[in-house]
């Protein structure tokens, strides 16, 4: 099938080329919009009914009026000249309050944007007076927008408010400050915008200087970008759709994060290709350019295909996941990933057969057999000293491992202490609970549906009260309809704090479970509660995916090489390579930088990026090494060999791809991942795959295939003289099974 289809794209290229444009060009301008009907509204949406924090947000949908796609942000107003407010200044907030809150904010525009591209996120919000400081100092203004936070269309329209409240309250002599979630992450992109955009010039700057320096051409530096970006226009696409007809809601950081992942696996496989093609022409000088790509395409198109089906399996399992979020994000990249895949083998091969030989302009590799370089003096001292270097692969790993241990989990999520809206927050704190912007509400419900009267919740408000860590406790308000009661409870603790969250978790709930009135219904809810939830369903869906993709990873393996003993080095090279990382990210953001510890997402992040990811190069050069082995000679010499041609293709796509993820340190919140995925990255494409894998190979020699070993294949014979251009190397062997360069 891989063969017919590279056959195809070769034979028709240019039509090829040319649907691959259209559909990437059209997929990628429409994308805002179609994500935007597929994406959920808030991180509450993403858990099972059955959790707490689940339960408390139906009660208050139902019986409040409380919509789930909800933002709410705390306006602080105070005098410009530090006094306290007057009775004048208190008519005047509530007088701006009013006009605010009848005044519809307009989503900004691009000039000559068209409509459907971005949702309409124009609204009126609703806004309330919450509390004045007990010294008169501010009062606090709740403002709900709806939609979610992520989405570009809902930042714009609160920059707008913002800027409008602003100036407002400055024409009474006024200043004002903004918190609260959706107020952080726009603060947070705003500091991070140049970082953002210098971040992504220079990644693109990185892939383009790499292959210049790697191919010495023009195309072979550009083309890679264009195709990937066509691609994943495609993608992009395709994975709303896919989102829509299933009915599968996505976080609004998926589509970023696909572009990210698309980007580093794109390039790696276009590379996979470039250098297998580059290789291939310098063996065969006379044969045609679009035959040729038809024969590496081919070949390296079942390496590739098995490649992408590792990450497809390895991110498939977060299907069986109970958190949401990561239901969704697995089948969603991993979708994308097919498109990818088969972008890999109908475009670029395409590209080969157009461009030729031209791929390669104005370098005169192809006339030349290249001198041994760095490349194979790396393969020879590996396969000389093969134990020496799998000893020192296993001490480095080992040590970077050893820090994995006494790892604690951090369930905070607060966020950049820089920004403004940690400052405001800060501000109410040192007069107010610091809950008291985010409040952590309990919800009464009659069990049997009918009407609940506020004087039956006054034993679980006393108790709540008597909580330690509980600051203050408001008045317990009726539903509209009597059918049930809310008690807001305002923690001294920031609600986006992991001591906010244990406070729910643990004495907070305890208290409402032993204090529940007869024939009622009770539940914990508000940010603090959801993410508490969050954490327990995380580490559920660790227990389970962990194993489920191992047992996956390990079947592709399998059936790929065709060998016991050699999955089983690859399994445990890769974990090894996973405790390192976990180990690496520990010692610097829990023992260097004091953190709490590291993102309790981060061991599920890493399993899946740097061990679904970091198999690619793995599947790479145990592949090579097993076709060199076909050929007659020493099992060291075969390794040798192997080295020699796929560590200039390894080590450049694992630079381009650690350097995409790299860019994930310019998003707010997302310092660990980067650094993490970046060395887990870097790790498995140099020392796992260049150094540990190839060493134990050469240890083992054919053993490694056991039961079935690698015979030698029959030399081919050489191109007769006369049909030969250019001084060729010895021409390279046909098995049936060939892969990468």
């Amino acid at each position: 099938m891989i063969r017919a289809l590279t056959r195809f794209a070769t034979r028709h290229a240019w039509k090829v080329i040319a649907v691959w444009a259209v559909a990437g060009v059209a997929l990628a301008g429409l994308a805002p919009a179609l994500f935007a009907r597929v994406t959920g509204s808030g991180t509450a949406d993403f858990l099972p009914a059955r959790y707490d924090s689940a339960a408390a947000l139906r009660i208050a949908e139902d019986h409040f009026g409380v919509r789930s796609d909800a933002s709410t942000v705390t306006v602080l107003v105070a005098r410009a000249d530090g006094a306290p407010l007057s009775p004048a200044d208190h008519r005047k907030v509530e007088q701006r309050a009013a006009e605010l809150g009848k005044h519809r904010v307009v989503m900004p525009r691009l000039k000559d944007e068209p409509d459907f591209l971005l949702p309409d996120r124009s609204q009126t919000p609703k806004v309330s007076p919450v509390t004045t400081a007990p010294d008169g100092g501010f009062e606090l203004l709740a403002v709900e927008l709806t939609g979610n936070p992520g989405e570009t269309g809902v930042q714009d329209v609160y920059r707008a408010f913002r800027d409008s409240a602003r100036e407002r309250f400055a024409e009474d002599g006024m200043r004002t400050g903004f918190t609260g979630g959706l107020a952080g992450t726009v603060d947070g992109l705003d500091e991070n915008r140049t970082a953002t955009v210098v971040g992504g010039a220079l990644i693109m700057g990185l892939i383009v200087l790499l292959n210049v320096l790697v191919f010495r051409s023009v195309l072979a530096a550009v083309l890679p970008l264009l195709a990937v970006a066509l691609i994943g226009g495609v993608a992009g696409g395709a994975v709303a759709a896919a989102a829509s007809l299933t009915g599968l809601e996505l976080d609004a950081s998926t589509p970023g994060l696909i572009s990210v992942v698309l980007l580093g696996i794109g390039i790696d496989y276009l590379l996979f290709l470039l250098f297998r093609f580059r290789e291939h022409l310098r063996a065969r000088p006379g044969q045609p350019a679009r035959e040729a790509a038809a024969e590496v395409s081919a070949r390296v198109g079942t390496a590739i295909a098995s490649a992408a089906l590792t990450i497809v399996a390895a991110f498939a399992t977060l299907g069986v996941a109970t958190f949401g979020q990561f239901r969704s994000l697995g089948p969603a990249i991993a979708v994308a990933v097919l498109v990818m895949l088969l972008g890999s083998l109908t475009l670029m091969p395409a590209l080969l057969a157009v461009c030729g030989r031209r791929m390669f302009w104005p370098s005169k590799a192809l006339l030349r057999t290249p001198r041994p370089g760095v490349a194979a003096r790396w393969g020879a001292l590996v396969a000389r000293r093969p134990a020496a270097v799998a000893a020192a692969s296993v001490a480095l790993l080992g040590a970077l491992a050893a820090g994995a241990v006494g790892v604690r989990m951090d369930y905070g999520i607060g966020g950049d202490t820089t920004t403004a809206s940690a400052a405001t927050a800060a501000e109410i704190a040192r007069a107010l609970p610091a809950g008291v912007s985010d409040p952590t509400s309990v919800y009464v419900a009659a069990a049997d549906g009918g009407r609940v009267e506020p004087g039956r919740a006054e034993d679980l408000s006393r108790a709540l009260a008597g909580v330690a860590g509980v600051g203050q406790v408001a008045p317990t308000v009726a539903s509209p309809d009597g059918r049930a009661l809310r008690i807001d409870v305002y923690p001294v603790a920031d609600a986006q704090s992991e001591q906010a969250r244990a406070l729910v978790s643990g004495p907070l709930r305890a208290a409402v479970a032993a204090h529940t009135p007869a024939g009622t219904s009770a539940h914990v809810g508000g940010t603090a509660a959801v993410f508490a939830d969050i954490s327990t369903a995380v580490d559920h869906d660790l227990t389970v995916v962990f194993p489920v993709a191992a047992a996956l990873i390990a079947l592709i393996l399998l059936l790929l090489l065709r060998s016991l003993l050699a999955p089983a080095v690859l399994l445990l090279a890769v974990g090894l390579g996973f405790a390192a990382t976990l180990g690496a990210a520990a010692l610097l953001f829990q023992h260097v930088l004091d953190k709490p510890g590291v993102s309790f997402t981060l061991p599920l992040v890493l399993f899946l990026f740097v061990v679904a990811l970091g198999t690619d190069y793995n599947i790479l050069i145990t592949d090579r090494v097993r076709e060199e082995m076909r050929r007659p000679g020493p099992a060291r010499a075969a390794v040798a060999r192997a080295l020699r041609h796929t560590t200039p293709t390894i080590a450049t796509a694992g630079l381009v791809l650690a350097g995409s993820f790299a860019t994930l340190a310019a998003t707010p919140g997302s310092e660990q991942i980067a650094f993490s995925l970046t060395l887990g990255i870097l790790l498995s494409a140099v020392v796992l795959s260049l150094a540990l894998v190839p060493a134990l190979a050469a240890l083992l020699g054919r053993s490694l295939w056991w039961p079935l070993r690698p015979t030698a294949a029959p030399e081919p014979a050489p191109e007769p003289a006369a049909a030969r251009t250019v001084p060729a190397p010895e021409p390279a062997p046909e098995p049936r099974q060939h892969y990468y360069t």
